[in-house]
């Protein structure tokens, strides 16, 4: 693996509880661990992102200010694990949009590629869907990562990914399809993710 430098998180389901449709900030709760692991990667001095698709906004289920407010008290509870986002991204349309930023799509990753001066090539993904693991292949990262929390058990089962050995474990390379690639690494929550990645 090279040096990885940035880490594009997709949000719900891998950092914070997945709440269908999250629009009230006071239901944010980040996932078990993932302050403290997020804290282990910026301590290692890399930089963090969040790329979301939030499909409600484009659906009329919440505005584009209640993402916001969302997304501020993210900001809160991760300062206090003493974390901080470099940036963030998220695509607020529907499915049904033909957008270019829905993952896995590359809107998101160019604009970020672009105001922050990112390189695929030292750049690790970890989501806990399969539109994360395509989005990270699509846009050449370094390594792409699959956590089991959020839908993640339900999407492993849907790629064919064979059953987690302990904590985290890489996969052969190549597998799954063109559309439906598979992870580099399959993980137990981010934490496990993040050891992965930094214990390299």
């Amino acid at each position: 693996m090279s040096e990885i430098d940035t880490v594009l998180l997709d949000r719900d389901g891998t950092v914070i509880v997945d709440e269908h449709y999250l629009c009230d900030p006071a239901r944010v709760r980040l996932l078990p661990g993932a302050g403290q692991a997020l804290a282990r990667l910026a301590d290692a001095g890399m930089r963090l992102f969040v790329v979301s698709n939030q499909s409600g906004i484009g659906r009329g289920y919440f505005s584009q200010a209640d993402h916001l407010a969302v997304q501020a008290r993210l900001l809160e509870l991760l300062n206090d694990h003493g974390v901080g986002l470099t940036g963030d991204a998220f695509c607020p349309h529907a499915p049904d949009a033909a957008c270019s930023c829905r993952k896995p799509g590359l809107g998101q990753w160019e604009a970020l590629r672009a105001s922050h001066g990112l390189d695929a090539a030292h750049t690790a993904v970890i989501g806990d869907k399969a539109s994360d693991v395509a989005f990270g292949k699509n846009l050449g990262a370094a390594v792409t990562v699959l956590v089991l929390t959020g839908h993640g058990v339900q999407e492993a089962q849907r790629l064919g990914l064979p059953t987690l050995a302990g904590e985290a474990m890489d996969l052969p390379p190549g597998g799954g399809s063109p559309k439906h690639p598979w992870p580099d690494v399959l993980a137990r929550d981010l934490a496990a993710a993040v050891e992965r990645i930094v214990g390299k």
